[in-house]
C-alpha cells in the first residue's frame, strides 16, 4: 500500500490518539494534531517508535485561519492528504436555561464549525486523488441527550454533513461517512463514573447501553473501513462499542396523510399503540 497521508484532528488523547497510533502501524503517514505540543509530541515519538511516521501540527480547528496553516504545512511536508478524521470535541454539559453563550459557542466551534473548516480546506487537496473523511458523531446527535443541547445539536449537524457530502463528493472518488463510537475516554468516563454511581446508590442494574468498550476497538474499525476499497461506502453512519458495530440509518417519513385532521388522527392512533 502506498503510504496514505491521514490528518486527524484532537489526536492527543482518547480514540483520536488511539486511530493515529493504529493507522501509524498500518502504514499511514499520519499527522497528530492537538492543542498541547507537548501532548502531540508523545504521540508522535509513540509511532516512531513502532517505525510508522508521523508529524505534529498544533492548531485549535475552532480557528479557521489555524486549519489553513496547518493544511497548508501537510501539503507542503506530503504533498497530499488522502484521510481527514475529525474527531476533535469538547464538553460543556448544562441544562438548556443555564447554558452560556460561550458554553453553547464552544462546543458548535471545535465539533461542527472545526468539521467545516477542515473539511473544506483539505478538499481542495484530495478532489484529484479522492480520499475519504471520516466524522465522529454521537448518539446524542442521534437521539439527543438531556444536558447535552450543544453537543446534541453540533453532533446532529455532523449527520446533514455527511450526507449533503457523501452525495455531493462521490464523483470525485470521496467517502464520506460518521462513526458513533462508545468508548471510555477521557471525556466519557466522568459521565459514566458518574451514571454508575446513581445506579449504584439505588441498587440497580447497571444499564447495558452504558457497558462501552474501548477507544482501541473504535481505532481498529476505522483502519478496516478505510481498508474497504468500495466506493459506494459513502453517506453511513456507524456505531462501534466495543467489537460490535452498529449500522444507522437515514431519518425516513413514518406516515403522511392528505390533510391536517386526517394527520392528528393517525398521530393519536399510532401514540396509543404505542
Amino acid at each position: 500500500m502506498m503510504n496514505k497521508v491521514a490528518v486527524i484532528t484532537g489526536a492527543t488523547r482518547g480514540i483520536g490518539r488511539s486511530i493515529a497510533l493504529h493507522l501509524g502501524q498500518s502504514g499511514y503517514q499520519v499527522v497528530v494534531n492537538g492543542t498541547k505540543i507537548v501532548l502531540i509530541n508523545e504521540v508522535v515519538q509513540e509511532i516512531h517508535r513502532t517505525s510508522g511516521e508521523a508529524i505534529g501540527y498544533c492548531a485549535n480547528v475552532a480557528d479557521s485561519l489555524e486549519v489553513s496553516a496547518m493544511v497548508d504545512a501537510v501539503i507542503a511536508k506530503y504533498g497530499r492528504i488522502d484521510v481527514l478524521i475529525h474527531n476533535a470535541g469538547n464538553l460543556h454539559d448544562q441544562s438548556c436555561l443555564r447554558m452560556t453563550d460561550e458554553e453553547w459557542k464552544s462546543v458548535v466551534d471545535v465539533h461542527l464549525n472545526g468539521a467545516f473548516y477542515s473539511i473544506q480546506r483539505v478538499l481542495t487537496h484530495m478532489i484529484e486523488n479522492g480520499g475519504d473523511i471520516l466524522l465522529m458523531t454521537s448518539t446524542a446527535g442521534l437521539m439527543g441527550s438531556m444536558g447535552q443541547v450543544n453537543y446534541s445539536a453540533a453532533k446532529a449537524g455532523i449527520l446533514g454533513i455527511v450526507w449533503t457530502l457523501a452525495a455531493e463528493l462521490k464523483r470525485n472518488r470521496i467517502r464520506v461517512n460518521a462513526i458513533s463510537p462508545a468508548a471510555l475516554t477521557d471525556m466519557t468516563r466522568p459521565v459514566i463514573e458518574h451514571i454508575k454511581e446513581k445506579y449504584a446508590s439505588r441498587n440497580e442494574p447497571f444499564p447495558d447501553f452504558w457497558k462501552v468498550g474501548e477507544a482501541d476497538d473504535v481505532a481498529r474499525f476505522v483502519v478496516a473501513l478505510l481498508a474497504q476499497s468500495d466506493a459506494d461506502l459513502t453517506g453511513e453512519i456507524f456505531g462501534v462499542n466495543g467489537s460490535k458495530v452498529t449500522k444507522w440509518h437515514k431519518p425516513a417519513p413514518a406516515f403522511s396523510e392528505n390533510s391536517v385532521e386526517a394527520f392528528f388522527t393517525t398521530w393519536q392512533s399510532q401514540k396509543g399503540s404505542t
